[in-house]
């Protein structure tokens, strides 16, 4: 077992935060958000994989008899794309509407959303 793809899905994350914390721009921190969000597709698949596994189909072999991969996180990671587009696309279509009332997407000058 290797630890690179949790070195990985940790860089990416740390990479994605970075750019959180030192945006200037709603559209650079929502990229930034997705970047956050594709490590968790690498945790996910590295959590799952099984060394020398193969698809969990059982129709020619009899179940046990050798390893497969895990279909759940498989399916999980499945959702976490749809779920990561659908959010990702949500964020930049309200940083359009943004940009529509505001004439701008810097964060510091959006002084109508302060408390």
């Amino acid at each position: 077992m290797t630890v690179l793809p949790y070195l990985v899905a940790a860089w990416l994350f740390l990479i994605g935060c970075y750019g959180l914390a030192t945006s200037r721009d709603l559209i650079h921190a929502v990229g930034c958000l997705a970047v956050c969000q594709s490590s968790t597709y690498v945790l996910l698949l590295a959590v799952g994989y099984r060394d020398g596994g193969t698809a969990p189909v059982f129709s020619d072999i009899a179940p046990g008899s050798r390893p497969v991969v895990d279909p759940v996180v498989q399916a999980m990671v499945l959702t976490d794309v749809v779920i990561g587009a659908t959010v990702t696309a949500l964020l930049l279509a309200l940083v359009v509407q943004i940009a529509k009332r505001h004439g701008t997407v810097d964060p510091d000058e959006l002084s109508e959303l302060r408390g």
